[in-house]
């Protein structure tokens, strides 16, 4: 497989279908954040955490190719002229969001109650999730912005949403099990 295929150099991609856009396009800009948000969640997995995170996180990142690759197909492009999906992989569905879910539920059980906001930081681990946290809620904007335009798998929009909310907990977990402060965010009065 060659990498380069000069279709693009006059700033044009093809989207799966076939249909060629501007590479700042809504759609490009959507599953271009959410590339990047796999490769934030690739570099928390090559920090000290723990197998089960690994393997969670493993499956987050196959899972935000399946989703990338939903977003790469226009609604009008899902269904091939013999009426087959074009894109014939699991789709991103219910049972995605769910574990996500029950992987919060666990981790919560183990963190202390939280009673104020937490300032991102405390190790360079920790920040990895929050920062992966902060890309993925940009992700969901776009995702958002995208869906009211030309619309788009409404789970899609749910998975990213809660996902940024398991980064922000892994977060939590991970400073706890870093031995890392948790500072939390007091403001001061007036």
């Amino acid at each position: 497989m060659k990498i380069y295929t000069k279709t693009g150099d006059k700033g044009t991609t093809a989207l799966f279908g076939g249909t060629r856009v501007p590479k700042y396009h809504l759609r490009i800009e959507s599953y271009g954040t959410v590339d990047e948000l796999n490769s934030y969640i690739g570099l928390i997995r090559d920090q000290e955490v723990d197998d089960k995170t690994k393997e969670n996180l493993i499956k987050i990142q196959n899972e935000l190719f399946t989703l990338g690759a939903m977003l790469a197909t226009p609604q009008e492009k899902e269904t091939l002229k013999n009426g087959k999906e074009r894109l014939n992989i699991p789709k991103i569905d219910s049972e995605y969001i769910k574990y996500l879910e029950d992987e919060m539920d666990r981790i919560n059980s183990l963190l202390p109650a939280m009673s104020h906001f937490i300032l991102p930081g405390g190790h360079t681990t920790v920040s990895f999730c929050h920062v992966a946290r902060c890309v993925c809620r940009r992700a969901e904007r776009l995702c958002a912005a995208l869906n009211d335009e030309e619309g788009i798998n409404e789970n899609i929009l749910v998975y990213l949403n809660r996902l940024s909310d398991y980064l922000f907990v892994l977060a939590r977990k991970l400073t706890k099990d870093l031995q890392a402060n948790e500072v939390k965010w007091i403001p001061k009065k007036l």
